[in-house]
């Protein structure tokens, strides 16, 4: 489901995700059992808000 615009006002900052994003990774040894996909897909999501949020603060 796509985030709706109170996500994107409640996103985290980006460094935030991406410090997430490639623990995750890291902590798999480059590869994501079914439940850190998951995980990774939301974070994914929460990153692509997070960016949304900046690009709309931006303009």
């Amino acid at each position: 489901m796509p985030p709706t615009s109170s996500d994107v006002a409640a996103a985290r900052p980006l460094p935030v995700v991406n410090a997430e994003i490639r623990a995750l990774w890291q902590r798999g040894g480059g590869r994501l059992s079914v439940e850190a996909r998951r995980e990774y897909e939301r974070l994914l999501a929460e990153w692509a808000a997070a960016v949304r949020g900046g690009v709309a603060e931006a303009a």
